[in-house]
């Protein structure tokens, strides 16, 4: 009976992840703020069924992309699906060095600490992720998370009923080159690029205050 009454044990990762985001004092001030963006490379579209490839993060602060402070992990190959290697060439036998779900999973969790996470179409990447999370029977992750898609719709003066935008779509409005475009590394360089656009344009037009965009922590089709 008394067992009933103890707090769940979690692995030590999940836990340090538990702690260090509830424990964050940085979110009151946005030059202090780091945020990781993310991008993940993906088996297909099957939430259930379809398996994470690649992570791959930079982070940001203060304005800038830090470009030593970035991450990219390959992941083992359980589920293959040669159809999708056309769109992010992550063949199953390829020369990447490949770790397992579990050892790619604490490795982008020690990267993340504290950071806010920026993504495109957040939804995704998220769910993908917690999905895998949920396979080591712990998530799903506690990070505030930002989504440069809804950012843009807050802000667009044209097209302002449409749902959706790619990150092509995006790059073309705000002029950023698509360098290593269907990389997670690379995806996540191209949104960290609109992410600054974004933000210098929700200071210039004080649209919606940042410090209250942080805290919705909302992403789109939530």
């Amino acid at each position: 009976m008394l067992n009933f009454f103890k707090r769940k044990k979690y692995p030590e990762f999940w836990q340090k992840h538990i702690d260090t985001v509830k424990n964050c004092k940085k979110y009151a001030n946005y030059e202090n703020i780091r945020f990781v963006a993310l991008d993940t490379e993906t088996t297909g579209f099957d939430y259930e069924n379809d398996r994470i490839l690649c992570i791959g993060a930079v982070a940001i602060q203060n304005n800038r992309i830090l470009v030593s402070d970035s991450f990219e992990v390959y992941i083992k190959q359980d589920v293959f699906n040669k159809e999708t290697v056309k769109i992010h060439g992550i063949r199953k036998n390829g020369t990447e060095i490949k770790v397992s779900e579990e050892e790619a999973l604490i490795a982008f969790l020690d990267y993340l600490d504290d950071a806010i996470i920026i993504a495109h179409h957040t939804k995704f990447d998220m769910t993908m992720i917690n999905n895998a999370l949920k396979r080591l029977n712990v998530g799903p992750i506690q990070s505030k998370q930002l989504d440069t898609n809804y950012i843009h719709k807050k802000i667009a003066t044209e097209d302002r009923f449409k749902k959706l935008f790619s990150l092509d779509e995006l790059c073309e409005i705000y002029n950023v080159k698509k360098h290593d475009r269907h990389t997670a590394l690379g995806d996540a360089l191209i949104t960290a690029y609109i992410f600054l656009k974004l933000t210098f344009k929700y200071k210039k037009n004080n649209v919606l205050n940042l410090t209250e965009l942080i805290n919705t922590n909302y992403y789109l089709n939530k």
